[in-house]
């Protein structure tokens, strides 16, 4: 594994305290082609309160602006905004329920940076539970093909009051108008775990990259105390059985992008057990030059107490940007410019 000689590193809040809601989490973040770099994110009172709505903020040399709803619906929770830039074009889905095991996705367009937005539209209709990008960005593969990481909660049929977590790939060949399912991520996982009260089985919130052909990579959020990963040699289209890494995972968000120099950076909480006793911190950013076969040099973001979770990550160069959940009441932003 070859080592990064330097990492020059900045660190910001999007907003600071006294902010027009209380609770703010699962950020997303992109960069315009102008250089600026957009977030979002859902708050209110609390997570599922009828009054969350998605905030946003654009940061322009240096500098956040105050933050400003881009998406709210009365009545009703928002969730898990992704933001996408498609040329220069910006793109927000976000879900919308009261449940997410009844939530639906939206999507809105912005061709002035995120400033005003098109009228929200169902991305696919009549969708119950969730299609499109359920927390972390698409990626555009060289032909144009849009591939959205995707994933649903929902009921176990044959075990009352659990839940089976299930993932796939969204995939759209018309510039995201419409959307295709992919076949779902085969997984052969073990027993229930969780708390008493709740259990759930299975992978969701996918991160993907492509490797080159039609080879494309997933990296999952996992019930099993560790990261899973599975390969399409198809575009995404079909997926390999789901098979676990030597990633710790507390059942936390998790995100990696893919530099320009062909490295990976992931951005996790890298802590077996499982969310309910097992805190989601620290939070780290690890490096790998084999396409996420061996992760070696490590950026530590957080370690103190508190929750860092649902990390975003994308990449420009040799730089990346990172917003996160920064225990609950703000959202954190990093610049990393990484130097060989």
């Amino acid at each position: 594994m070859e080592k990064l000689n330097r990492i020059s590193a900045e660190k910001e809040y999007i907003f600071d305290e006294g902010q027009p809601f209380q609770s703010s989490h699962a950020s997303t973040v992109a960069v315009l082609p102008n250089g600026n770099v957009v977030a979002a994110w859902f708050a209110g009172k609390h997570e599922k309160s009828s009054d969350v709505a998605i905030w946003m903020s654009t940061r322009t040399e240096g500098t956040w602006s105050v933050p400003y709803k881009a998406a709210d619906e009365e009545g009703i929770a928002h969730w898990n905004p992704v933001l996408f830039v498609q040329g220069d074009t910006l793109v927000l889905f976000y879900k919308v329920g009261h449940e997410i095991t009844d939530w639906y996705t939206r999507v809105s367009y912005s061709e002035d940076a995120g400033r005003t937005w098109t009228e929200p539209r169902e991305l696919v209709p009549g969708d119950v539970g969730g299609r499109g990008p359920v927390r972390n960005k698409p990626i555009a593969l060289k032909d144009g093909t849009i591939l959205a990481p995707s994933s649903v909660e929902r009921h176990d049929p044959s075990a009352a009051g659990k839940q089976i977590w299930e993932a796939f790939v969204d995939i759209s060949r018309d510039n995201g108008l419409t959307w295709t399912k992919s076949e779902p991520v085969p997984m052969n996982l073990g027993e229930y775990v969780g708390a008493d009260h709740w259990f759930a089985k299975g992978l969701i919130q996918p991160t993907l990259w492509s490797s080159g052909g039609e080879r494309v990579h997933m990296l999952l959020r996992s019930t099993e105390g560790m990261i899973f990963r599975s390969d399409s040699s198809d575009n995404g289209q079909t997926w390999c059985q789901a098979y676990p890494t030597s990633l710790p995972n507390n059942n936390s968000g998790i995100d990696a992008t893919l530099m320009d120099d062909g490295k990976l950076a992931l951005i996790f909480n890298p802590v077996a057990g499982y969310a309910t006793d097992s805190p989601r911190t620290p939070l780290v950013v690890r490096f790998s030059s084999d396409n996420g076969l061996t992760w070696g040099d490590e950026v530590v973001l957080e370690n103190e107490p508190g929750e860092y979770s649902y990390p975003a990550i994308v990449s420009k160069d040799k730089e990346l940007y990172l917003t996160y959940t920064w225990k609950r009441d703000r959202i954190a932003f990093w610049k990393l410019t990484l130097e060989e």
